[in-house]
Parts: C-alpha cells; structure tokens; sequence
C-alpha cells in the first residue's frame, strides 16, 4: 500500500514537470514566432525608409538653431515624444514662396506621441519632409523637469536605438 501510494506521488511528480516543461517550451516558441513577425515589420519599415536619399550633410551642417531644421525634429520627453515636421510645399512653383500666400508655419506640424509608436510615426513621414535626406534631429525636451532627466536619457537613447534599426541617421542635439 505505501509502495503504490509512493508510486502515484512520484508520477504525479513527472507529470507535473513534463505540463511544466510543455509551457516553457509552448512560451519559448511564442516569443520567437513574435520576434520573426518584429523582424519582419521592422525590414518592411526599413525598406520604406531606403526609398528617402542617405543625408548630405553639407545642406545642414551650418544649422544650429532648432527652428531652422528642415528636416524632422524629435524633442524626447518622460513620458511622450514630440515630433515636428515641415510638411512639402504642394504648389511646385517659386511664385509667393514664404509670404503670406504660402507660409512655411502652415506646413509644420507637431505630434505628440509614444515611443512604442516612433517606428509607424517616422515611416508615415512623406518623402518631401526630408529635406536632407534620411536624417532626424534629435534632443531632450527643453520644457522636462530636472528630476526627469534620467529617464529623459533613457527615452532618449531608445529612440535613437529604434530611428538606427530603421536606417534612420540621427544628429543629436545638445538640451537646452
């Protein structure tokens, strides 16, 4: 009697260890088909990017002042993400460029956004927003408290992780 009720506690045992092992098993093969399908969107998005030139740093090298980047601009905060684009002129010709018939403050546009969404954010950019190339300004929120500083940083350097995983150069800006 102690034999069998010995026996039934230690097949219990396995079997308790084999539903174990099945679930890290099932979990490991969950997280890898979501990697490859990660992977995947990530080279779709890249391959989007690719058809926006490499950047020529001579047409911005001499911009220092936030206002004046033609290209996009993220301000990285604690808790959100502050895109500025200069959205393309739709009229094609040079007649009335810059005044009060076609102002450039019309065509910018600022978005408030999560890191999670950067990637969907930055490959919806059209083409003519990237007046240097395939370049992005990027600098820590000038309106950020000072204790949020460090995960200001942290944000920071996540974002400039996901923009390099998109093919996407970036020119960090000191904080104001």
């Amino acid at each position: 009697m102690a034999f069998a009720l010995l026996l039934g506690i230690s097949l219990t045992a396995c079997h308790k260890e084999e539903q174990a092992v099945e679930g890290v098993a099932q979990t490991a093969a969950k997280a890898e088909h979501q990697s490859q399908a990660t992977q995947a969107e990530l080279d779709s998005e890249r391959a989007e990017l690719e058809q926006i030139p490499l950047p020529t740093k001579s047409l911005y090298v001499d911009v220092h002042d936030p206002a004046a980047w033609s290209n996009p601009f993220l301000y990285v905060g604690s808790e959100m993400l502050t895109l500025r684009i200069l959205l393309p002129d739709a009229n094609p010709t040079t007649i009335g460029e810059g005044t009060m018939l076609r102002p450039e403050a019309a065509r910018r546009q600022e978005l408030q956004l999560r890191l999670s969404d950067l990637d969907q954010a930055i490959v919806a950019i059209p083409a003519g927003a990237w007046h240097y190339g395939r370049v992005i300004a990027v600098a820590e929120s000038p309106l950020a408290a000072t204790q949020d500083r460090p995960k200001i940083r942290r944000n920071l350097e996540a974002a400039i992780k996901r923009l390099g995983d998109l093919g996407v150069v970036v020119e960090e800006w000191p904080a104001r």
